[in-house]
Order: structure tokens, then sequence, then C-alpha cells
């Protein structure tokens, strides 16, 4: 993937030894552990799963950038270390932890101006921001959404299912779990702010509503009262 940026170029090199370094930082995160690796034992908390969700939130926080006139050059470098700390730092510190390892590696590699690595070190600090989005800057808006969106849809119904598993639930707890990531995408809907992100929490919407009317005709013991949408 190639990325350029004002004043200066993103190569698709570059780029990609930025990924290595940031998946090479989440594997050692959980290697350092004291306990043998925290998340060893939670696979979507594993630095597989975390990175594959950063890839998801590269995609769709460029996808909204470039249909919403924001900065794309910093949102694709922000997305790609918004969660570099999620595995070794405190959840509510991790944004804060990621900006200063991002502003050390884009200060440290290349030439990039100032300008900026402090807007893409502002979008990863506030990435986790849970006020209005329009309290922030465009790219930070684009990257939130984009971490919003990768929760919901056909992949927040996989990892709901799979927790089903590491719980030792059965199918009949099904309903229960699809429940949580529509309330997650209709919490979403409200939030975000973009028309492209609306538009794609609408499509992942609908995916998982059909999801569940498969349930329904398949396990007609569901409890499908429990279902308010």
């Amino acid at each position: 993937m190639g990325v350029e940026i004002k004043e200066t170029e993103v190569t698709e090199e570059q780029f990609e030894e930025m990924k290595q370094f940031v998946y090479d930082y989440l594997a050692a995160s959980v290697e350092n552990e004291d306990d043998g690796g925290r998340m060893r034992w939670y696979p979507w908390h594993s630095a597989d799963y975390r990175f594959n969700h950063i890839l998801n939130v590269v995609a769709l926080a460029t996808h909204i950038a470039e249909r919403e006139n924001a900065d794309v050059d910093v949102v694709a470098v922000a997305s790609l270390f918004h969660d570099i700390a999620k595995l070794d730092a405190d959840q509510d510190v991790h944004a804060e932890e990621g900006a200063r390892v991002a502003r050390e590696y884009l200060t440290s590699h290349g030439d990039f101006p100032q300008s900026f690595i402090d807007e893409a070190c502002h979008a990863i600090e506030d990435h986790s921001y849970q006020g209005p989005l329009s309290d922030v800057s465009l790219e930070t808006q684009c990257l939130i959404e984009a971490d919003i969106l990768d929760k919901v849809g056909a992949n927040g119904t996989a990892l709901m299912l799979l927790r089903m598993g590491y719980e030792a639930r059965t199918h009949m707890d099904a309903a229960e779990m699809v429940e949580r990531v529509l309330q997650r995408g209709v919490d979403a809907s409200r939030r975000i702010e973009s028309d492209t992100a609306e538009s794609v929490a609408h499509r992942r919407l609908k995916r998982v509503k059909w999801f569940r009317e498969w349930l329904e005709e398949e396990v007609p013991e569901m409890n499908h009262e429990r279902f308010g949408f």
C-alpha cells in the first residue's frame, strides 16, 4: 500500500515496514507478559487478532476519509498505529501510549514533516474519545468511526459466536449474542457523523439482521421476544 503525504511521501516499502513494526510490537507485548501472555488464552485479543483489527480499521478509515475529503495520509498512518499499545498498556491510557510510540517511530524513520507527525499522533491519542464526534478533527472522526464499525456486522457476529465456545455456551444462546452485535451496531449508527460511515453501518446491520432471521427459522426454540429491532 502506497501512501502519499503532503511535502513528502510514504513509499510502499516504508508503509510495509510500519506494518511489520506494529505487528512485531504487538507480538512482543504478549511474549513479555510475566504470566506467559495474558492474551494467549483469549484469541480475539491476541497479537494476530489485534493486528487484523488494525488492518480492518486502516481499510475502513481510509475508505471513509477518501469520500469525506479528510487527509487520507494522516488517517492511514494513524489507523495503523492506533492500537499498537493495546496489549501492553491499560485500556484507559493505551491511546496516549500508542501516540507516544508512533511519534518515536515517525520521528526516527523517514523525513516526515512535523505537522504530519502531530496530526497523526493527535488522531491516535483521541481515538478513544467517547464524546460527540463533532468535537474532534475530521481525521480523528474517520478513525473513530472505522474503529466502531469493525465491531459490527459479520465480523462482529463471528467474534461474538466465537466467544460462546470459550464460555462453554451452546447455539441456543446465539440469540443473546447476535442481539449484542445488533445493539452495538444500532448504538454505533447513532454516534457516527459521516454519510459514508452511516452507509457502511446500514449495510453491516442488514447482514446481522439477515443472520438473525436465519437463526429464527432454523432454531425455533430461540426466544424471539428478546429482539426489539
